[in-house]
């Protein structure tokens, strides 16, 4: 199936849906070089990679920041309306994996393909900078969770960088012995068998603690300025628990037709995936209300044996989950400084790939150290970078290729969600940098928050 669009140099762009998926899709094709993997995997485990990460220790969180400042009418209706647009901007998203015969395994390149030099580098920028902050805030987690374990042996519990130190070194050997994206197949069967067992448990505690908690209290507490800040905030927070930024890198690695398969995933990851975090998110807020805390953990009445047992599989779990989210900066360091068509663990390769990945986690380690606010990196990650990438970008791709065709009532559609997501961009941005000022006026470097 062809539709014709209008190039920015007057040329037609030509969507390509069958007719590209059925050439080859070795690392060359197209005149692609990776040193990934590119058309190896099913759906079904791509899904389940997406089920597991996007169910990852982070959704500890976002009882407290998604729905602590909207309070249950505005913060369900924020879940169900964000969770429909992000499914339905990542639908649209996958639909552009070909265009001119030519397959696009990264973001930058497709815009970069269909805009120009500028929106290459700009898509780049906005894309890093989400998977580094999301790294950032990954090894924040896995740091408060053993942290936390040991709060529950020890009244003399270690400063909290020492164990985001412990986090990065087992990240750093994660990605060093397992590389790429389909590496991860091996461990993604254990990873969601860790998932739903600390979810599980998570929630039976949750439910208890509910029923025995009869002084709830909802009301949304601040001013009124506060109250709308704080709303923007959690709008960042639903787009985080709901979208990655990276759809083009997982799409990559999926067997043909890669536009059906990534949309098969997809509805595995909107149906199975958010009955979870969604779930999580939901039954924590109902349980304590107003109380709630940023790490839910923090909030369970016990037993000790499971407030152990949940923060050992968060951190666990965050070690296989957390390398879906920074594969695209792995990949482009790969590409430029490995010999692709040697392979990874031989030779030259297995030096250069180990000081690439200490030279990564060391970096991201020691600013998460420096600026322990696990908060901030999320509803930062979710507005200045994020809700581009997730609603502005595939639109403004619909209007260029589609555009000479489209009905007008879709070209409307897609002109709204330009205008509406660049609006959303500078208020949830706006929300965050406040929220980060507020917290380093509160809080100091190396701080043991």
């Amino acid at each position: 199936m062809d539709v014709e669009g209008r190039a920015s140099k007057g040329k037609p762009l030509t969507l390509n849906l069958e007719q590209g998926q059925e050439k080859g899709t070795q690392n060359d094709d197209y005149g692609l070089a990776s040193a990934h993997s590119i058309d190896r995997d099913s759906w079904q485990q791509v899904g389940l990679m997406l089920v597991t990460s996007f169910n990852c220790g982070w959704i500890l969180s976002f009882s407290n920041l998604c729905l602590w400042p909207l309070g249950w009418t505005w913060g369900i209706i924020c879940l169900i309306v964000v969770g429909f647009y992000t499914a339905y901007a990542n639908w649209l998203l996958a639909a552009f994996h070909f265009i001119d015969d030519r397959r696009f395994i990264r973001y930058r390149d497709l815009m970069g393909y269909v805009y120009g030099k500028s929106m290459y580098h700009l898509t780049w920028v906005f894309q890093f900078l989400t998977l580094l902050l999301g790294n950032m805030g990954f090894i924040l987690l896995g740091g408060k969770a053993l942290k936390a374990i040991n709060s529950e042996f020890s009244d003399s519990s270690l400063r909290l960088q020492y164990y985001i130190v412990i986090t990065g070194a087992a990240y750093f050997f994660y990605s060093f012995f397992f590389p790429t994206i389909s590496a991860m197949r091996n461990w993604l069967g254990a990873s969601a068998l860790l998932t739903f067992t600390y979810i599980i448990f998570l929630l039976i505690v949750l439910v208890k603690d509910g029923k025995s908690n009869s002084n709830r209290d909802y009301d949304i507490s601040g001013s009124e300025v506060s109250k709308i800040f704080n709303a923007f905030g959690a709008i960042s927070a639903v787009i985080v628990t709901n979208t990655s930024g990276l759809l083009p890198e997982i799409q990559s690695t999926l067997r043909k037709p890669a536009v059906k398969n990534m949309r098969k995933a997809l509805y595995l990851q909107y149906t199975v995936g958010v009955l979870f975090y969604y779930g999580v998110t939901v039954i924590g807020y109902w349980a304590y209300g107003t109380m709630v805390s940023a790490y839910l953990p923090e909030n369970l009445s016990g037993p000790k044996w499971i407030n152990v047992l949940i923060n050992a599989i968060v951190f666990l779990q965050s070690i296989v989950s957390q390398h879906m989210f920074v594969a695209p900066i792995h990949e482009a360091l790969d590409t430029k400084f490995l010999e692709i068509d040697k392979p990874m663990h031989s030779g030259e390769n297995l030096k250069r790939l180990f000081l690439l990945r200490a030279f990564f986690f060391t970096g991201n380690t020691f600013v998460a150290a420096a600026f322990p606010f696990m908060s901030d990196f999320v509803n930062f990650l979710g507005s200045f970078s994020l809700v581009p990438l997730t609603f502005m970008f595939p639109s403004m791709v619909f209007i260029k290729v589609k555009g000479r065709t489209a009905r007008i009532e879709k070209k409307a559609w897609h002109w709204f969600n330009i205008v509406f997501s660049f609006l959303l961009t500078i208020a949830t941005t706006i929300s965050a940098v406040r929220l980060i000022v507020n917290n380093i006026q509160k809080y100091h470097f190396f701080a043991d928050a």
